[in-house]
């Protein structure tokens, strides 16, 4: 196949997962087990040395990173509207695309991963603290687009920031935050699984969706 997407169960790969999905194109789903390590193999590392998920492979061409790789396929398939097609509505979305990257996204990685930011295990308990402070602020903002949402996060079409809204209000649910102040963030995430194509992205990384409490 033309196209491989490698991804992490419940990781930010999800985004790609789901996009691919819903372009209805035909492509290979390349399981990683994070768990195991396997993105620090050997071969894994052939193919992205930094040994992170996602990973998209076109025609041998391999993309790393969320936004290479969102842009790429929203350009791929441009009649799938992963974000608005021009003029303000699209810088808002890249805006917004980019921020949830940079700026939310590292938080999480904080909290599942302080190790990497120190090896002192005190100092590591307080980098997580830091970040478990941060997440209402952060999500808050989440669910003040979800509110004007019309109906979707990026405007007519569920795209990329209806994913990324899915996957930082899931990881809330996983390190024990409450979801449930957030029910315009909530309610976009169930909206955006529920829909067929995005279910079997769902379906196929097992993920379960019941920490979405708003």
């Amino acid at each position: 196949m033309s196209l491989q997407l490698y991804f992490g169960p419940g990781a930010c790969s999800f985004v790609p997962h789901s996009l691919l999905e819903l372009s209805g194109a035909e492509y290979e789903a390349k399981l990683i087990k994070l768990h195991k390590g396997e993105q620090l193999s050997e071969e894994y590392k052939a193919l992205n040395p930094r040994g992170q998920v996602p990973v998209l492979v076109d025609d041998g061409t391999v993309i790393t990173q969320i936004m290479a790789i969102v842009l790429h396929l929203d350009a791929k398939f441009p009649d799938a509207h992963f974000l608005p097609a021009g003029g303000m509505e699209r810088t808002r979305a890249l805006s917004t695309l980019a921020w949830m990257n940079n700026t939310v996204h590292p938080a999480f990685t904080h909290i599942f991963m302080p190790q990497k930011f120190t090896g002192d295990e005190a100092a590591q308990q307080a980098v997580k603290a830091q970040a478990m402070s941060a997440y209402p602020g952060l999500m808050a903002e989440i669910d003040a687009l979800a509110a004007k949402a019309s109906p979707w996060v990026g405007g007519e079409h569920p795209g990329a920031l209806d994913a990324y809204t899915l996957v930082l209000m899931r990881w809330g649910g996983l390190v024990g935050m409450d979801t449930s102040p957030f029910k315009a963030a909530c309610d976009i995430a169930r909206r955006f699984a529920a829909l067929p194509a995005v279910s079997r992205a769902v379906e196929r990384e097992r993920l379960q969706l019941d920490m979405l409490k708003g």
